[in-house]
């Protein structure tokens, strides 16, 4: 009898890469990872920010009060619409979108999946618009724009949104594009900044190696899994690359006691934990 299929996301994928105990730990042990009270404010705005998107794609009335529940909401909001109002169309002052243009697909919080090697890929897009001659992904993101671009292109989040939508469309990839925009900026800004934005092209040449290299994770991770049934643990960073940073599982990863107590855990970053969605 096969296995049910296991659902995977982009942030999955991205802690399976950094470190296979970790995922472990966090998805088969089910034990939960420590958010720090920043960490969880900056969620939540975040959080509140794609609730309001998706109410303005779909029409549905969003009021001053909601802006105004989270600090400098709405001032992010308006200054993204003064940025880029080819996003937003022709739209009036109360945020209410007028028709989109004919022949052109436009969805908010769209969600795909896609069978591979035994695991069912998902994606949820923040918004995309879809006609008969290109194919955009839009993702928003509550943090500043990041200085290394090069680690945003290898994010499995870029790779596996683009893949996902050239699986399951008649698009080409060249023909698909994936854009980010950073609405908010730094905590000490005191004035909402201009959004900034990164684009990422496609090509069938890079689809080509995200196949390849998604196939051979998926191929370890089926090991990995068996060998746990078995009662083997998942291998570590240390144990697949010689190094490992230390993290708050690092105690279930057996380090010594003298090294733990004398090492400051270390956090994620804001910029690395996935936005979750309401």
């Amino acid at each position: 009898m096969s296995r049910p299929l296991m659902r995977l996301s982009q942030g999955q994928l991205n802690l399976l890469t950094a470190c296979p105990r970790r995922f472990q730990h966090v998805y088969l042990d089910q034990l939960a990872s420590p958010v720090s009270p920043e960490q969880q404010e900056n969620m939540a705005w975040g959080n509140r920010f794609h609730l309001l998107m998706q109410q303005y794609e779909l029409g549905l009335p969003v009021t001053r009060l909601e802006l105004a529940s989270e600090v400098g909401l709405v001032e992010a909001v308006q200054m993204f619409r003064a940025t880029a109002p080819e996003l937003f169309g022709d739209r009036s002052p109360d945020f209410r979108p007028l028709a989109s243009r004919p022949a052109t697909f436009r969805q908010s919080e769209h969600r795909r999946s896609l069978e591979l090697r035994g695991y069912l890929l998902t994606v949820v897009y923040d918004l995309v618009i879809l006609d008969t001659e290109q194919a955009q992904i839009l993702d928003w993101k509550t943090y500043p724009k990041p200085q290394n671009q090069q680690r945003l292109a290898h994010d499995w989040q870029t790779r596996l949104y683009r893949f996902v939508l050239i699986e399951t469309s008649g698009y080409l990839p060249e023909q698909l594009s994936m854009t980010y925009w950073f609405v908010r900026g730094s905590r000490q800004e005191i004035t909402a900044p201009k959004p900034q934005y990164l684009r990422f092209a496609y090509s069938a040449a890079e689809h080509e190696r995200t196949r390849q290299d998604l196939t051979q994770l998926l191929d370890q991770l089926t090991d990995w899994i068996g060998h746990y049934t078995n009662g083997i643990e998942f291998p570590r960073t240390e144990e697949l690359r010689g190094t490992c940073n230390l993290c708050e599982i690092a105690p279930r990863c057996q380090w010594d006691a003298h090294r733990i107590a004398n090492s400051a855990y270390e956090w994620s970053d804001v910029t690395s934990i996935a936005e979750v969605v309401v």
